[in-house]
C-alpha cells in the first residue's frame, strides 16, 4: 500500500493548481489518464485562441478595405496547425516536469476506487487521507442514430487538413468560435441551430450582432432545426432533421455542450453524479467529507472556465491546510472569441434593466468613437451597470475588437469595490483603456 496525504485525480488546471499549492506541505500523488495539463492547454481554449489569431487578422484586413487596405489574406491550414502544435506539443511534458519539480508524485493510467480512501491502478493500491476529483469535462454528442459519425472540438483543433464543407451542431461557445475560425480559413461553414438565438443566456442584442457578423462572413445558419440522424455519404456525412431537412458535408462536429468526464466508477464509494456533475458543498466537499470535487467535474452555478477551476483548486488546498472559510468566488468574466468579440462580467443587462430602481445602465454604441473608428469596427458597443445607491460598478457588457482588454479592466474595478476616479488614473493614450472615463 502506498500512502499519501492527498490524492488528486486529474492533472488539468484544477488538479495542477491544487497540487502546486499543496506540494510544500503535503505528500501528494496526482493521477492522469489522458494528457497532462488537461483540456484547456491541450485541446481547448489555448489552441483555439492560437487558431483564432489567424481569423482575427483576416477579419481585420477585410474590415479595413474601405480605408485603403487591398487584397485578402489566405490561411494555410497545415502551417497554422503546425504553429498550434508548436505550443500544444510541449504542454504534457511541461506540466509533468513542473509537477515533479514541485515534489509531486505522478502516475498515468485508468483508476478504480477500491474504497473511500483507496484507489487502484494496474494492481497497485494507493490510499490517502483526502482525495480530490478534478477530472474535467468532455464534449457531448446528441443522442441520435449515427451520432458516432460526428466529430467534436477535440478533432477540429487538431485537423491535419481543413474539410471544404463543415457543419457544427449547436450554437453555443464552441460552435460560434470554431465556425469563425473555419470560415476564415476558407471552409464552407454551416451551423445547425435548434432555435433562432445563439449563446443562450447572453444579452440578445449582443448575440444578434455576433450572429449578423457571422452571416456577413458567409457562415450559413440553419435555424429551428431538430437534428434526427446522421448517415454516411460518399463525401462525408448526411445530416437529417425534421420537416425534410438534409445537409451533406465533409465533416460535422457536435458542439451541443460538454458533460462531466469522471472516467472512474463511483459506485464502490457511494457517490452519484447529477447531469451537471458532482454535487459539492460550500467547501467543495462531496457528501463524503474527505473527498472533494473541483473544476468542470462539479455541479455548480458558476461558469465552467479554466480560471474558475484553478481558483477552486487553490481554495481546496487552503482548506486542507487549515482555512475554515467557505469558498467565495471573485467576479467572473466571460468572453466569446467570435467573428466579433463579446464579453460580460458581473450583473447582466437583463437583470439590471428589470430592476431600474436598483441599477443604473449606461448602454452606448461606441462604433464612432476614435478607438473603433480607427479599426472600422461597426459592431462596437459598451454597456456598464452601476448600483444606484453606492454608484459602484457592478456589471459590464462589451461588444467589439477590444472586448478582451476592457472586460478585464471592468473586472478589476468591480472586484476592488471602489469608485473609479478618472482624475487619479493615467492610461496609455490612445487605447481602449483610455476610454474608461467616458464609459462609466
Amino acid at each position: 500500500m502506498n500512502h499519501y496525504d492527498v490524492i488528486i485525480i486529474g492533472a488539468g488546471p484544477a488538479g495542477v493548481a491544487a497540487a502546486s499549492a499543496l506540494a510544500d506541505h503535503k505528500r501528494v500523488m496526482v493521477f492522469e489518464r489522458d494528457l497532462w495539463g488537461g483540456t484547456c492547454p491541450n485541446r481547448g481554449c489555448d489552441p483555439k485562441k492560437m487558431l483564432y489569431r489567424a481569423a482575427e487578422l483576416k477579419t481585420a484586413t477585410r474590415d479595413m478595405q474601405p480605408a485603403g487596405v487591398r487584397g485578402e489574406l489566405t490561411i494555410n491550414w497545415p502551417e497554422l496547425m503546425a504553429h498550434k502544435r508548436s505550443y500544444t506539443s510541449t504542454v504534457p511534458g511541461g506540466t509533468l516536469t513542473g509537477l515533479h519539480a514541485a515534489g509531486v508524485n505522478t502516475r498515468h493510467g485508468e483508476l478504480e476506487f477500491f474504497n473511500r480512501h483507496t484507489v487502484a491502478l494496474a494492481g497497485d493500491l494507493f490510499d490517502a487521507d483526502d482525495i480530490i476529483i478534478a477530472t474535467g469535462r468532455k464534449p457531448a454528442k446528441p443522442d441520435i442514430p449515427g451520432a458516432e459519425l460526428l466529430k467534436t472540438s477535440n478533432e477540429f483543433l487538431d485537423l491535419d487538413q481543413l474539410p471544404q464543407r463543415i457543419a457544427f451542431i449547436g450554437a453555443g461557445y464552441v460552435s460560434v468560435e470554431l465556425a469563425n475560425i473555419a470560415a476564415a480559413a476558407g471552409a464552407d461553414v454551416h451551423i445547425i441551430n435548434r432555435s433562432e438565438t445563439i449563446l443562450r443566456g447572453w444579452d440578445e442584442r449582443a448575440t444578434a450582432t455576433l450572429k449578423q457578423a457571422m452571416t456577413n462572413a458567409h457562415i450559413h445558419w440553419h435555424d429551428n432545426i431538430h437534428l434526427e440522424s446522421v448517415a454516411k455519404s460518399e463525401s462525408g456525412v448526411w445530416l437529417h432533421g425534421e420537416d425534410g431537412f438534409s445537409l451533406n458535408v465533409n465533416a460535422a462536429f457536435a458542439a451541443t455542450g460538454r458533460s462531466a468526464d469522471l472516467g472512474i466508477d463511483l459506485s464502490p464509494i457511494g457517490l452519484e453524479m447529477t447531469a451537471k456533475g458532482l454535487p459539492v458543498n460550500e467547501f467543495m466537499q462531496t457528501k463524503i467529507p474527505h473527498i472533494y470535487a473541483i473544476g468542470d467535474a462539479v455541479d455548480k452555478t458558476q461558469p465552467k472556465l479554466t480560471p474558475v477551476a484553478s481558483f477552486e483548486g487553490r481554495y481546496v488546498a487552503k482548506h486542507l491546510l487549515g482555512m475554515s472559510e467557505p469558498i467565495a468566488y471573485p467576479v467572473i468574466p466571460e468572453i466569446v472569441f467570435g467573428t466579433t468579440e463579446i464579453a460580460r462580467v458581473g450583473v447582466d443587462l437583463q437583470t439590471a434593466k428589470a430592476d431600474p430602481d436598483r441599477y443604473q445602465v449606461l448602454d452606448q454604441d461606441v462604433s464612432n468613437w476614435y478607438t473603433y473608428h480607427r479599426t472600422l469596427d461597426h459592431t462596437a458597443r459598451v454597456a456598464t451597470i452601476r448600483d444606484r445607491q453606492t454608484q459602484l460598478l457592478v456589471g459590464a457588457l462589451v461588444v467589439g475588437d477590444h472586448a478582451e482588454e476592457l472586460i478585464n479592466q471592468f473586472t478589476l474595478l468591480i472586484q476592488q469595490h471602489q469608485a473609479f476616479d478618472p482624475q487619479q488614473v493615467l492610461f496609455a493614450y490612445p487605447s481602449a483603456s483610455s476610454d474608461l472615463s467616458y464609459l462609466l
